[in-house]
Order: structure tokens, then C-alpha cells, then sequence
């Protein structure tokens, strides 16, 4: 079996090019995946700040949702 040599700028052309052919034959696929990443990150950081500001009870809660209901 022979072997093949590829310079760095050479793979990086070949890796750019594989990409952007992934991305644009799964369009829908790669859209999903990125917004369920955004939809994580969101949640993540919402997870974090609810864990530093002061609790509220589940009435204070409730009267807001009858308020904007």
C-alpha cells in the first residue's frame, strides 16, 4: 500500500472543503443541531443565574400568571 503525504495547508483546504459539503447537503440536520445546542446553552445559564437571585414563592408566581393571563 502506498502512502500519501499532505501538507498542512493541503488538509486544512480538504477539511474547510468536507465541512461546508456536510453543511450544505444536511442543512435541516446541522440547523436542529445548532438550535438544540443554543437551546442547552440557554438553559444552562438560566439554570445558573436562578441559582444566585433570592427565591420566590410559588403564589408570588401564580398571581403573575393570572395577571398576564
Amino acid at each position: 500500500m502506498s502512502e500519501i503525504t499532505i501538507n498542512p495547508d493541503q488538509l486544512k483546504e480538504i477539511l474547510k472543503s468536507a465541512i461546508v459539503e456536510l453543511i450544505r447537503d444536511n442543512r435541516k440536520e446541522v440547523s436542529e443541531f445548532l438550535a438544540e445546542i443554543i437551546e442547552d446553552v440557554s438553559m444552562e445559564q438560566a439554570i445558573a443565574e436562578g441559582e444566585t437571585t433570592e427565591l420566590v414563592s410559588p403564589e408570588s408566581i401564580f398571581k403573575l400568571l393570572e395577571l398576564n393571563s
